[in-house]
């Protein structure tokens, strides 16, 4: 069913996805669409939850197999698998993290990109050994929320990212990190 809704996210788009259509596209009757999903925005939620998983997951595995020579390559590593996801995984182009239907898609107590903050601080701390605390933690809600923009930007003067935009973008977050880590630019 979250194949079949990301198809329909894909071809569609939000607006035009409806429970009817997902279930005829997944092949299962509707009844069955209901015991597990109460209407479009929980199949959306749970693509979404199942998108930033996938991203988790390629991140730390990006992380593990990586030796990062300057903690700016691991800004390079999130932005990269951000693209690459952009560019490959259906029905990520539509819904990104969540934004796109509700700020609060991913959990009811936070925002989307606090979600993923929280993610991220969890791969930096456990992958990369960086120290936790309330000043990583604004300085991640501020790249995630500069950055966030800037891949925004750069999707939307080209739907596979424009370049010469996503590299500002690293550029941005680099320079702003480097206030913070040392420089990086």
């Amino acid at each position: 069913m979250l194949d079949a809704c990301a198809d329909l996210l894909e071809e569609e788009g939000y607006d035009a996805l409806s429970t009817t259509r997902i279930a005829e596209r997944a092949g299962v009757a509707i009844g069955s669409l209901y015991q597990f999903f109460p209407d479009k925005r929980a199949i959306a939620q749970a693509l979404t939850l199942r998108h930033l998983d996938m991203f988790t997951q390629r991140l730390g595995e990006r992380f593990a197999a990586a030796t990062f020579d300057h903690w700016w390559d691991a800004v390079d590593a999130v932005f990269d698998v951000y693209v690459e996801m952009h560019r490959g995984t259906r029905g990520f182009r539509v819904l990104h993290f969540g934004d796109v239907v509700d700020l609060h898609l991913l959990d009811s107590a936070a925002d989307n990109n606090t979600v993923v903050l929280d993610r991220l601080r969890d791969l930096l701390v456990d992958r990369l050994g960086v120290p936790a605390g309330p000043d990583l933690d604004r300085v991640l809600a501020v790249a995630i929320e500069a950055g966030d923009a800037a891949l925004k930007l750069a999707f939307r003067a080209d739907p596979d990212g424009d370049p010469v935009l996503l590299t500002e973008g690293k550029l941005l977050i680099r320079r702003y990190l480097a206030g913070h880590f040392g420089d990086g630019a």
